[in-house]
Order: structure tokens, then C-alpha cells, then sequence
């Protein structure tokens, strides 16, 4: 017994002894650990960070023992380095991996929101890394991603995510472990990453690149994938018809697919959606899926919670498949907007309501109304059936029983009667949009007894009468009001001035009254659009609109305002129109106008100002940015009745107004002539911007007009007329290259008109009459293709298109001269003149009559022939010659009629087609005398007689190699034809668009590869003229860019090509310059 004690004993003391080396072995390791971490970390902050402005790093000291105490540094409990969260830290340098990857105990690293460049993300050959999740997105990486980066080289990620990046493309490896990767919002422009990640995903279950550059046809399924549960392609450019088992193909896993974005076209019927059984989202909006019939197996897909199918052409005028779409009984989210579905809302979609929180059926040809089956919708949040034809009362019956409803939009539509005051019911509601409709009668006053959260409420273009509702002030979260175009009379409620989150108040085209207060955006919401023009408004602006920081769009043009423009508005940095014209404003202009660095269009026409022209106005210049009034809804009514109109014209915001009541509006007609451009508002410069538009005219302006007006690069509209304006006109308005409308008339300027006006290519409307002018009008660019009256009343000046100079002649000579003739032979003259003119008169009818009857075979032949499908053509009764002048063009066409070009393309039929463009149809034509040439009809652009003559005036002057002859052009009525020389080997976008002949092209541009395209026989040791032929290369790639919007213009190619500056004699481009179109 006694020995064994002992045995027990020193057992115990040799467990004790180890134990202890073990814990001293085990501290040492740590210790060391803990020591090769802070040295590697601090090695990544010396490399990598080159700026840490919060100081968030400024605890990693190299005095610290272990790195677990530092900010951003995450350990286990064995003190070992496990997490790097720098999410937001702002730090700034160029990105090193390497002394993150040796961290043998990191596995997850986040350094998501800064601004890290691409520098080295490789890891060391044979060094092994035990990463696990890398989230790098947020940053500026913008290099390929190399076949070293550590995708290749951690056999142990999980998850990845370099989304947010500038990534132009590179090398990825799908490891067995990775089971998310995330590329998307980068400028990945090689789809062969997509097909190596599709062929090669192994274990993926979610794959996203979305919003990149990958275009042309996408060729592989998902059919090597075993887990993938979502993929994400949207927003990019692919074209051509999608896979039809892309779906079928891939795993049944699948639960999430985005497809939207894109230019796909595949008759939506041939796609195959398999089993589908585990999809719950799916979005194929935004493409150009085509036909009446929805595939078959969709009804697989039992589990859908998500159907986007809008932006489409679905439908072909048939009816919404109800049936199909009634089968799904999970659904929340339904949109088929924008398509072309007619007939009646289903009854049958309505067994949805179960689930149901989003329909959207609005953009297509639906009538009737709402089922009453929708009454059993109680779960439905939105509700979107705007612009359609939709009738009767189902807004009272139907939509206020839905009381969880929290938008309404039925914008657009053929509803009349009461505005519903059963719409209070619905009192979760947040967004109510009613516009152009047809209800009558007052505004309820009970609108805000129930509506809590109302955010916005949208009545425009109706036929409501009586005041504007005081109650609507008591709906303290309204941030959105827009009544414009009713007949609401009275003045602004006050309890509207003071709504705490108010932004926009629109309430244009009413017959409002009194005055707006003081004390705006300083009891109330900080407001960003103020529109209120058209009514009759009296007072004056108040001076607390100097509070309105937040104000992007002041328009109370049109009102009986008086007073001065408050210098305050100079605080207003924000402010991009400001439009003040046609009210009784006095006093001088503000000089602190140039404060507002994001004006671009500012009208104060037909007002009592006065005083010089502040130098301050262009301060902007080169200055603005552009962003504050992006896509807003708006129409310009431009005056062309020249100096009968008043002003340039009219700004108005056109949100929720129908194009037919603004045409019938009084300030349309109010100049003899006028044109109506809508659409959305698209800054014309990306940088360094200045004003667009400036009408000053109809004022008292004295003074000098300044030089540095020159500096407005960006202005479009330029209009001084009818002040009291001396001086000379500045030569700096040379430098005005964009723009298209200058009116100097009506003023005391003197001297001559600048040389440098002839440069300006986009000027089409001229004015400098009524001046003091004189001297010879320079003979360049198209100052003298503008009519007579805009150089009038200018004693001094001569020249086209005013009498030459020196030709004026004294009349008293010839008139004493003739005192000498006998009586006898005035009389003989008489007598044969007389005769001559009856003999002329009687040929003249004879050559109409035979002509006639000519033109009626002629048109008896051209309406027998077929159209093309988007054609319809009849003529007048009188062939139109093709309107050129025979001077302009090398090869003319002489006595050739709107007529001819109809016979010689077959009335323009689908047989004669030989091609679409943005601009419009080609197609080949054989004139009488064997002629080929290919005539281009172009799609209505909303341009003037005289504007189209000039442009084509100046495109016909241009002779270069490298662009195909305009032999001629006609118009008749509002259709537009060019006549081209035909190119029998087709044009150069049928070859590069060519998969086979030509898709490679595209592929090495992508790449980098450019010098790769062109046939070394062409290349020579003259690199000027190697690089010619790039520059030639560019633009046609610029030609046939994928996305049409950002194709350039003729008018931008030719531009384009004077900047290789090319001297030969037959290459000289005269005064074209580049604009960037809107």
C-alpha cells in the first residue's frame, strides 16, 4: 500500500511537471503568434495606407504585444488574429494582400467603403492561405484581376465580393469551397468570365454580375451548376435571343434569377422553364421578350413570390393571361407594365389577392375596370394602373375597401365624376396620383381627415374647380402637392406655407390669386421646386426665399408679380432654373445670380429691369455640375415667330399633363409660331458646365453686352433682344459652340458682326436687327442663310442676304433719263409686252393641264403600291423636287420629286428595305436613269424646315473620303429623306455588328487589342498616320455602339474627323464642331 502512494504521488508530480512545460510551450506560441501579427499588420498600414484621415488606425503602434486591443482587429479566445472589419474606415492607399494572407489564423476579411486602388491581390507562390470570406467592394479597384489574385490561391473562400469596383475584367477561379461571388457594379466588359463562372461553378449557389459592360448573345446555361439557388445578370448589355433552356438548365436549387436590363428578344413563348419548382423570383423586365403566348412551364414554377415581366412587348394587343397568372398562389409582386396587353383586367388575376402587395399593370391598352374580385385583395400595398383606358367607378367600389393600400396611381386614364372622397379610407395611404383624368368638380375638403401619413398628392391635368383646399395643410407629412393645370381660383392656403417636410409645390396653369408670403422655408419645409407660373399672382417675391437652401426649380413666370429679384436668391447654390419672365419685375439685376453655381437656365424676359448687364452672371462659368434637375419631366415651348413672339419661349414641368391639353394652352398660342420639345431633362455636359439658356430680352438693359459672355461654352439660347444695349458685338461669342439661338435685335449695337459667328455650326436662328450695325456680313458658316429681316434696320450693313455692297445707286439718274424717250415708243412696248404675257399665259396653262394629268396617273400608280409596315404614304397632289441647292452637292439630282423617290423604292415597301437605324429606315431605290442610291427616311425629330435645310446645307459640303456622298434630300410636310450613294459591299456596321465576319473587332476593342484589327499591310513607320487610322477606328466603333442613345450624329462624326485635322484638298471639313446631344 505504501509503495503504491508513492507511485501515485510521483505520477502526479510528472503530470504537474508536464502540464506546466506545456503551458509555457503554449504561452511562447501565442506570444510569438501574437508578435508575427502586429509585425505583419503594421507591414500592411505601411504599404497599403497611405491615408487614414478619421485616425481609426491610430492604435496600431508597434509598441502593443498583440494587435487583439486594436480598432478594427477581432481574436479568438486563444488571442489568435481571426477578423480585419475596416468597413468605412475612408482609408486610402494603393491594396497589397500579401501581408493579409500570411496571417495564418485570418479568415475573414472586410475592407468594404474605402479607397483602396488596385495594387497586389496575389498571394505568394507556395505560401498557403486560410481566408475564408474577402469583401473588398466599395473600393477603386481598377485593374484586371490577374490569374495570380488570390481567387487562385485560397482553396479555402467561401464568399467573395468585389462589387462597387471600376474592375474592367481579368481572370477568375471558381474554387470547390466558393459559394458566393459577387462581381457586380464593375465595368467587366469580357463576357468570357461569365462563361468560365457558368461552365465551372461547382458549388456556387450565388452568382452575381450585375450593372457591367458584357454584351453580344449569351451562349451557355447554368447546366454545370449543382447549387446554385441565385444568378444575377441584369444591367448589361447583352442582345439576341436568350437560351431557351437557360432556365430548364439550371439546377432545381434555383430560387432567384435577374435578367432585366438587357436587350434580349427571344419570343418569350420558346423559353423553357423546366421544373422551376424551387423559383421564387424572377425579372425579365427591361428587355425586348416579344409575343402574345407566356411559356407553358411557367405554371411549374408554383412557388413564385416575384413576376417582373415589364418594359417588354408582351401581349401583341391580346389579353393578360389571368388564368395562368391566378395559379400562383404565393405571389406578392406582379408587374406587366409597359407592354402591350389590352381587353380587360382578368377576373382570374384576382385569385392572387391571398398574397398579393404589388400590381402593376400600368403602360398598356387595358379598359373597363378593376374586378370587383379584388375586393379581397387586403393585403395589396401598391396599386399601379396608370396610363391606360380605364373607365367607371371602381376607384369608389373597388380600391377604397383596400384599406391597407398605401399607393394609388391611376395617372392617365378616362375616369370622370367627383374625386372620391371614399379614398379616405384607405388610411395607411402614402401616395396618391390622380392626374389627367377627367374628374370635375371641387378638391374634397375631407381629404386629410384620414390620411395620417400622406406624402403626396398628384391632380394635374383634370378639370377641378372652386379654391385650392385648405384642408390638405393639415396633412403635416405632405412633402409632394401638385394641382397644375385645373381651374383652381384663390389664394395658397397659408396652412401650406408651413407643412414641415414640404418640397414640392406645384400648382402652375390655375387662375390663382394674392401673394406669396413671407416667411417661406423659414416656418415650413426647406422647398426644392417652387412652380407656380400661369397664374395671376401679385406682390413681390418675398426675401425669405433666401431660405430655401434646398430650391433646384423657382418658376413664376407668367404672374403680375412687381418689385425687385431679392439678392438672396444668390444663396441658392442649388438652384438649376429660375425662371421670373412676363411679370412687371423693376430695378436692376442681382449680381449675386452668379452665386447660384447650378444655374443653367435662367428666363427673366418681358419685365421693367434695368441697369448694365452684371459681369457677375458669368462667374458659373466652368463651374457647374450637373445632377440637381436630372430626369425631370418637363416641355419647352420654343417661339418661332421672331420678333412678333415675346421671349424665347417657355420651360414648363410636364409631370402627369397629357401633350393635347398643353397644346390647346393659351401660352402655346400666344406666338404665331410655336414648337413643343418634352422628355426628360439630360444635362449636356458631364463637368465643368455653364448656363444653357439665358432670355433677358423685353427688359430696359442698358449698357454694354461683355466679352466674357464668351465664356458660357454650354449656353444654347442666348437672348438680349429689345433692351437698350450698346457697344460692339463681342467677338468671344465665337466661342459659343453650342449654340443654336442668339437674338441681338432691337438694341443700339454698332459696329460689325464678328467673324467668329461664322464658326458657330448649331446656330439656327439669328437675330441682330434693328440695330446700328454695319460693314459686309461675314460670308462663313451659315450667317447667310438666315432671311433678310433678322439683318434689317441696320443702315450700315450689306451683303447676303442684303443687297451687295456698293450696288445702292442713285434713283434721280434714271428717272430724269427717262424724260427723254419719245411717248411713241413706251407705247410700243406696252402694247408687245402685253401681247407676250397673253402668249405666255396661254402656254403655261397648257404645260399645268398636261402636267396634270401626269401627276394623276402618276399618283393613281404610287397608292396602288404596297407599304412598308411603319409606312403609310399618300401625296398631295403636287410632287415636291427635292429641295437642294444644285450648288451644294458634287453630284446633284436634278428635277427629281418626292414622287420618284415613292416609284423607285415601290411606295417605300418592305421588298425595297435594306435596313433600320435610330434615325430611321434605308432603303434601296433604281431611279429612271438606272441610278442606284439608297434613300434614308427619318423618324420625326422634332426639327424645323429651316433648321433641317441648314443642316443639311452644311452635310452637303463635306467631302471626305471616308463618308458616303449626300447627293440630296427632300421634304414634304413633316417626312425627311436624304438620298446617299448606294454601297454595293453594304455599310460598316453590317460588317462589324457580323458575328462571323466581324464580331472579333469588338471583342479584341474590348480587349485592348486594337492594334490587333487593323491589317499590318496597313500599318506603316509613319506613326502619324498609323494613328489616323485608329482614330478612324474609334469613331466607327463609336458608330456602332451597342447602346443606340450613345451613338454620335452625323453632324458629331463629321465633327469627329476635323479633329484629325486633315489638309489634303478633297478632306477639308468646314466649321463643324462636336456637341454632345442631350
Amino acid at each position: 500500500m505504501k509503495k503504491q502512494g508513492v507511485e501515485y504521488w510521483l505520477l502526479l508530480f510528472y503530470l504537474m511537471l508536464f502540464t506546466s512545460a506545456d503551458a509555457r510551450q503554449l504561452a511562447s506560441t501565442n506570444t510569438n503568434t501574437n508578435g508575427d501579427d502586429v509585425t505583419l499588420l503594421l507591414e500592411f498600414k505601411k504599404n497599403s495606407v497611405n491615408s487614414d484621415p478619421n485616425g481609426f488606425l491610430d492604435n496600431w503602434t508597434v509598441d502593443s504585444l498583440t494587435p487583439c486591443s486594436w480598432r478594427g482587429v477581432n481574436c479568438s479566445v486563444n488571442g489568435q488574429t481571426t477578423t480585419l472589419d475596416l468597413i468605412d474606415f475612408g482609408l486610402v492607399g494603393t491594396l497589397h494582400l500579401s501581408n493579409l494572407t500570411a496571417l495564418t489564423t485570418l479568415e475573414v476579411l472586410s475592407l468594404q467603403g474605402n479607397l483602396f486602388s488596385s495594387g497586389d491581390l496575389s498571394v505568394p507562390k507556395n505560401s498557403p492561405c486560410y481566408l475564408k470570406s474577402v469583401d473588398l467592394s466599395s473600393n477603386n479597384l481598377s485593374e484586371p484581376l490577374s490569374e495570380y489574385s488570390f481567387l487562385q490561391s485560397c482553396d479555402r473562400l467561401t464568399f467573395v465580393n468585389l462589387s462597387r469596383n471600376y474592375i474592367p475584367g481579368g481572370t477568375i477561379h471558381v474554387t470547390p469551397s466558393l459559394l458566393q461571388l459577387d462581381l457586380s457594379r464593375n465595368r467587366i466588359s469580357d463576357s468570357a468570365i461569365l462563361s468560365y463562372a457558368l461552365a465551372n461553378c461547382q458549388n456556387l449557389n450565388l452568382l452575381n454580375m450585375s450593372d457591367n459592360k458584357m454584351a453580344g448573345k449569351l451562349n451557355h446555361t447554368p447546366s454545370a451548376c449543382r447549387s446554385l439557388s441565385a444568378i444575377d445578370l441584369s444591367y448589361n448589355l447583352f442582345v439576341g435571343e436568350l437560351p431557351p433552356t437557360f432556365v430548364a438548365d439550371s439546377p432545381a436549387t434555383l430560387e432567384y434569377l435577374d435578367l432585366s436590363h438587357n436587350n434580349f428578344s427571344s419570343p418569350f413563348s420558346s423559353l423553357d422553364f423546366g421544373n422551376c419548382s424551387q423559383l421564387s423570383f424572377i425579372n425579365l423586365s427591361t428587355n425586348s421578350f416579344s409575343g402574345s403566348q407566356f411559356p407553358t412551364k411557367l405554371s411549374n414554377c408554383k412557388l413564385l413570390e416575384t413576376i417582373d415581366f415589364s418594359h417588354n412587348l408582351l401581349g401583341d394587343k391580346n389579353d393578360i393571361p389571368g388564368a395562368l397568372l391566378g395559379n400562383f398562389k404565393k405571389l406578392k409582386h406582379l408587374s406587366l407594365a409597359h407592354n402591350q396587353f389590352s381587353g380587360n383586367i382578368p377576373p382570374q388575376l384576382g385569385q392572387t389577392c391571398g398574397t398579393l402587395e404589388f400590381l402593376d399593370l400600368s403602360m398598356n391598352k387595358l379598359i373597363g375596370e378593376l374586378p370587383s374580385i379584388f375586393l379581397s385583395c387586403s393585403s395589396l400595398k401598391s396599386l399601379n394602373l396608370g396610363s391606360n383606358q380605364l373607365s367607371g367607378d371602381f376607384l369608389t367600389t373597388v380600391v377604397s375597401k383596400l384599406q391597407d393600400l398605401m399607393f394609388i396611381y391611376v395617372p392617365f386614364n378616362n375616369i370622370t365624376g367627383l374625386v372620391p372622397l371614399s379614398l379616405t379610407n384607405c388610411s395607411q395611404l402614402r401616395e396618391l396620383d390622380l392626374s389627367s383624368n377627367g374628374f370635375t368638380g371641387n378638391i374634397p375638403s375631407g381629404f386629410c381627415s384620414n390620411f395620417g401619413f400622406l406624402e403626396s398628392v398628384f391632380l394635374a391635368g383634370n378639370y377641378l374647380s372652386g379654391s385650392v383646399p385648405s384642408e390638405l395643410g393639415n396633412c403635416r407629412n405632405l412633402k409632394r402637392i401638385d394641382l397644375s393645370f385645373n381651374d383652381l381660383k384663390g389664394e395658397i392656403p397659408s396652412s401650406y406655407w408651413t407643412l414641415p417636410n414640404l418640397s414640392d409645390l406645384v400648382i402652375w396653369a390655375n387662375s390663382l390669386t394674392g401673394e406669396i408670403p413671407e416667411g417661406i422655408c423659414v416656418k415650413g419645409g426647406n422647398l426644392e421646386t417652387l412652380i407656380l407660373n400661369n397664374n395671376f399672382l401679385t406682390g413681390s417675391i418675398p426675401k425669405s426665399i433666401a431660405n430655401c437652401t434646398n430650391m433646384i426649380w423657382v418658376s413664376l413666370a407668367n404672374n403680375r408679380l412687381t418689385g425687385e429679384i431679392p439678392a438672396g436668391i444668390g444663396n441658392l447654390e442649388n438652384l438649376a432654373i429660375l425662371q421670373l419672365g412676363n411679370n412687371s419685375l423693376g430695378g436692376d439685376m442681382p449680381p449675386e445670380l452668379g452665386k447660384c453655381r447650378s444655374l443653367i437656365w435662367l428666363d427673366l424676359n418681358s419685365n421693367n429691369l434695368s441697369g448694365p448687364l452684371p459681369h457677375e452672371l458669368t462667374d458659373q462659368s466652368g463651374l457647374v455640375v450637373p445632377g440637381s434637375v436630372s430626369g425631370k419631366q418637363f416641355a419647352f415651348v420654343r417661339n418661332e415667330g421672331g420678333t412678333s413672339c415675346r421671349g424665347a419661349g417657355g420651360l414648363v414641368e410636364f409631370q402627369g399633363i397629357r401633350p393635347e391639353r398643353l397644346e390647346n394652352f393659351p401660352m402655346v398660342h400666344s406666338c404665331p409660331s410655336t414648337r413643343i420639345y418634352s422628355g426628360l431633362t439630360v444635362y449636356t455636359f458631364t463637368s465643368n458646365g455653364s448656363m444653357i439658356y439665358l432670355d433677358l430680352s423685353y427688359n430696359l438693359l442698358s449698357g454694354t453686352i461683355l466679352e466674357s459672355f464668351g465664356t458660357m461654352s454650354y449656353l444654347q439660347v442666348l437672348n438680349l433682344g429689345h433692351n437698350e444695349l450698346t457697344g460692339n458685338i463681342p467677338s468671344s461669342f465665337g466661342d459659343l459652340k453650342m449654340i443654336g439661338v442668339l437674338d441681338l435685335s432691337h438694341n443700339q449695337l454698332q459696329g460689325y458682326i464678328p467673324g467668329s459667328l461664322g464658326g458657330l455650326s448649331f446656330l439656327s436662328d439669328l437675330d441682330v436687327s434693328n440695330n446700328n450695325l454695319s460693314g459686309v456680313i461675314p460670308s462663313g458658316g451659315q450667317l447667310t442663310t438666315f432671311p433678310a429681316a433678322r439683318y434689317e434696320n441696320n443702315s450700315g450693313l450689306c451683303g447676303v442676304p442684303l443687297p451687295a455692297c456698293g450696288s445702292g445707286r442713285n434713283p434721280e439718274k434714271y428717272h430724269h433719263a427717262g424724260k427723254n424717250r419719245p411717248v411713241e415708243t413706251g407705247v410700243v412696248v406696252g402694247i408687245t409686252f402685253f401681247l407676250v404675257c397673253i402668249l405666255g399665259l396661254i402656254l403655261a396653262l397648257y404645260q399645268v393641264k398636261k402636267n396634270q394629268v401626269k401627276d394623276e396617273q402618276r399618283e393613281k400608280y404610287i397608292e396602288s403600291l404596297p407599304t412598308s409596315g411603319s409606312s403609310s404614304w399618300k401625296l398631295s397632289g403636287v410632287p415636291e423636287p427635292l429641295s437642294i441647292n444644285i450648288a451644294t452637292f458634287e453630284k446633284p439630282l436634278r428635277k427629281l420629286t418626292f414622287a420618284h423617290l415613292l416609284e423607285a423604292t415601290n411606295g417605300f415597301s418592305a421588298d425595297s428595305l435594306i435596313g433600320t437605324g435610330g434615325f430611321g429606315e434605308v432603303y434601296k431605290a433604281q431611279l429612271k436613269d438606272g441610278c442606284v442610291v439608297a434613300i434614308k427616311k427619318l423618324v420625326h425629330i422634332g426639327q424645323g424646315d429651316r433648321e433641317f435645310i441648314a443642316e443639311m446645307e452644311t452635310i452637303g459640303k463635306i467631302k471626305h473620303r471616308n463618308l458616303v456622298p449626300l447627293l440630296g434630300y427632300c421634304k414634304i410636310g413633316e417626312e425627311r429623306l436624304l438620298v446617299y450613294e448606294y454601297m454595293k459591299w453594304g455599310s460598316l456596321e453590317s460588317v462589324l455588328h457580323d458575328r462571323i465576319k466581324g464580331g472579333w473587332a469588338k471583342q479584341l476593342l474590348r480587349e485592348n487589342r486594337s492594334s490587333e484589327i487593323l491589317d499590318s499591310n496597313l500599318l506603316t513607320d509613319n506613326k502619324s498616320g498609323d494613328a489616323e487610322l485608329f482614330y478612324y477606328l474609334k469613331i466607327a466603333f463609336a458608330c456602332l455602339d451597342d447602346r443606340p442613345f450613345r451613338r454620335p450624329t452625323m453632324i458629331q462624326v463629321m465633327a469627329m474627323f476635323k479633329d484629325l485635322q486633315v489638309e489634303s484638298e478633297s478632306d477639308i471639313l468646314d466649321g463643324l464642331l462636336l456637341i454632345e446631344e442631350t
